[in-house]
């Protein structure tokens, strides 16, 4: 039945996205901790800034992996393979088009780095080999990877989860053994690569063999192309709201790098290194994306609204948790990992868990404005980029960090918090939106109220958590524990959807 296909599915992506979770957090900041101690804090920046400026040529992407993915909803349900091999030929046209182009403006941007970096402490050998690995790297998705969009929509993320996360721990380590022995900048960047043309290998390998009958074909997809208008519909749709999410999470660190510094880029990057490897455990929520898409199918509208605030309801509780802990782990934990000299003031902590909680709510919200196909309130992203850099540059100017970082909450509070739940409920549930807000506040009360009485009752004055690991750990696990069964005894007695969602997992198989 499709109802038990979702379950298993979903619970699926989860486990298998946990366990690579689990197995690359070490890594990734064992990883950091090597990489500044041998490379340098200048390379990890600027290999971080590199990065955020190849994102912004991916721009061109336009979203039309989104838009693909919401055209595949309907096919896989009801397994429509000729139609689901002409919209992947579609897709595959579309995106050697993109790939072409994006090729073409990253050669171009090429030209401008002695401009971008005047005072870098590296020869431009090396700023050109990180640049163009990374451009190659990032092309092989337009020419050879597209085809993973299916296994997205078909609830089967764990597949991409498993071969990537996979490949990309073992570059790490070998990048972490090449950093450690030699100090080479370009063994480290070559690996980089490397590890893009294996996985493409690998992947299409994978795809093959749980999709025999996928023949996507580009010149077929050239003729299909006019086909299928509302690709190029919602693709117009979605580029306007990429730019909005370029703006919120990749600018800040080229924003840094204008009004502060490259080294600053790397000290803000050890923060947003921890809310990224927190946020990905939340993220482990987005492997029920897919699923939302093929409920939102069914039409069943009571039901659609019930499994929205059963999703929100956990992402509450999860979010709750990990901002909490944020709070009182994260500068101990640099104290003990880096060292003193990497602790940013406390105040650049707080606008750091604001507005990652605000990422981490948002997320049910997003599925079914997805799962419905809206996207066309196209002045929001606008908006929302016009707020960001006004307030991130005037900011930034004037206070630095902190400013920058206003940008990013005021612009999600305008248009993430306020805006998308009335377009959900007024054009996707038709429902009156201040039913959202009563059930949103009522589950944000809950969190603050718990926060509040376990930071009197377990101060870090009692654990001691910056003297030693031990102690941090140890203070941990007390607090997310305490936290998280406050808030879920309090969840699940307030909450009837928080119920629901608890025994839908507990007692799935009956």
């Amino acid at each position: 039945m499709p109802h038990e296909s979702r379950i298993k599915k979903s619970l699926l992506n989860v486990k298998v996205n946990l366990l690579f979770y689990l197995l690359s957090l070490f890594v990734s900041f064992f990883s950091r901790k090597i990489f500044l101690s041998t490379l340098g804090d200048d390379f990890v920046g600027l290999s971080g800034t590199l990065g955020n400026l190849l994102n912004f040529l991916n721009l061109a992407e336009l979203g039309v992996a989104s838009a693909i993915g919401y055209l595949l909803y309907k096919p896989l349900f009801a397994d429509d393979r000729q139609k689901i091999n002409e919209i992947i030929s579609v897709f595959g046209y579309i995106y050697q088009k993109i790939g072409f182009i994006i090729g073409g403006a990253g050669c171009l941007l090429g030209c401008f780095l002695p401009w971008i970096f005047p005072d870098t402490p590296f020869s431009y050998g090396v700023i050109y080999f990180a640049y163009f690995s990374m451009l190659i790297s990032s092309l092989l998705s337009y020419f050879f990877n597209y085809k993973q969009t299916l296994l997205n929509a078909d609830q089967r993320n764990y597949v991409v989860t498993a071969y990537y996360q996979g490949a990309l721990l073992v570059k790490t380590l070998a990048q972490m053994a090449i950093a450690y022995y030699t100090g080479n900048y370009y063994w480290w960047i070559a690996f980089e690569l490397l590890f893009g043309i294996a996985y493409t290998f690998i992947l299409n390998a994978r795809m093959n063999r749980i999709y025999p009958w996928l023949k996507s074909d580009i010149r077929q997809g050239r003729k299909l192309f006019r086909r299928y208008p509302e690709v190029m519909t919602y693709t117009k749709q979605l580029f306007v709201h990429k730019m909005g999410y370029f703006v919120q999470f990749q600018t800040a660190p080229l924003l840094i790098y204008a009004f502060v510094s490259l080294k600053t880029v790397t000290f803000f990057g050890n923060y947003t290194l921890i809310v990224d490897k927190i946020t990905r455990l939340i993220g482990l929520l987005q492997s029920t994306g897919a699923s939302v898409g093929n409920l939102i199918a069914e039409n069943n509208e009571t039901k659609i609204r019930q499994v929205f605030w059963e999703l929100m309801s956990f992402r509450f509780l999860i979010a709750g948790c990990v901002s909490f802990a944020l709070w009182l782990l994260t500068e101990p934990f640099i104290s003990l990992w880096l060292g003193d000299k990497y602790i940013l003031p406390h105040h650049i902590l707080l606008l750091l868990i604001a507005n990652s909680f605000i990422n981490h709510t948002r997320g049910t919200v997003d599925q079914f404005i997805e799962g419905h196909g809206l996207f066309y309130d196209t002045w929001a992203p606008i908006t929302e980029i016009i707020i960001n850099l006004t307030v991130s540059v005037i900011g930034g100017f004037l206070w630095g960090l902190p400013g920058i970082l206003l940008g990013n909450i005021s612009s999600q509070i305008v248009i993430i918090c306020l805006w998308k739940p009335y377009f959900l409920y007024s054009k996707g549930f038709k429902t009156p939106v201040l039913n959202y807000w009563t059930r949103y506040f009522q589950l944000f009360f809950i969190l603050l109220l718990v926060a509040a009485a376990c930071r009197w009752l377990l101060p870090p004055s009692l654990f001691k958590p910056e003297q030693s690991f031990l102690h941090w750990t140890v203070y941990g696990i007390v607090i997310t524990l305490v936290y998280s069964l406050l808030c879920s005894t309090l969840f699940y007695g307030t909450f009837k959807e928080f119920r629901i969602f608890v025994h839908r997992f507990l007692f799935r198989k009956k």
